[in-house]
């Protein structure tokens, strides 16, 4: 049986939301919430923050399932030997790195005594979250996945206006 031309529209539909998600959180915590202080008006981002991290590492969690179980496309290729290695090791670094941020994160929320958080209650923020190892995992995680989902996407678009090889239309809906 031939390779499908696409991904399983499971995966399709969960690298889309995954990559709203992370890049809406990656700005968030960079440009927002590393900023606040800790006071109590940061009860509300900071409890969005932690749940929308919790839907990503969920999420992550069953794409990667799903891209186990499910026919994929047959491997695409740069016309390079280095650059189709790095987009393997990119895809891999790419779940990696979600899957850190989520632990770290939650280790960070654990430790500081915020999960209370996710169901409302008022806690007592810390002086600085980098009072926490966790914090410090958190944010050099979420600087390595702001720089490796700039190298996908220059990836992507890569392919899609140089190569001109409708890489992207994989990961899009149509006939498979």
């Amino acid at each position: 049986m031939p390779s499908p031309k696409r991904y399983h529209p499971l995966l399709v539909v969960l690298h889309w939301l995954s990559a709203l998600l992370v890049l809406f959180m990656l700005a968030a915590g960079m440009l927002s919430l590393k900023w606040m202080d800790n006071e109590p008006a940061k009860f509300a981002p900071l409890a969005v923050h932690m749940l929308t991290g919790i839907a990503i590492l969920v999420l992550t969690a069953v794409r990667l399932v799903t891209r186990l179980l499910s026919r994929k496309p047959a491997p695409a290729s740069s016309g390079s030997r280095l650059l189709d290695f790095t987009a393997g090791a990119v895809h891999v670094l790419l779940y990696a790195g979600l899957f850190g941020m989520g632990i770290s994160g939650l280790g960070l929320a654990a430790l500081s005594g915020i999960l209370p958080l996710l169901g409302g209650a008022a806690v007592d923020l810390p002086i600085t979250f980098f009072d926490y190892a966790p914090r410090y995992g958190h944010g050099y995680l979420a600087t390595a996945l702001a720089l490796l989902a700039g190298l996908h996407i220059a990836a992507a678009l890569y392919h899609q206006f140089i190569r001109k090889d409708g890489l992207i239309g994989r990961m899009g809906f149509g006939r498979k």
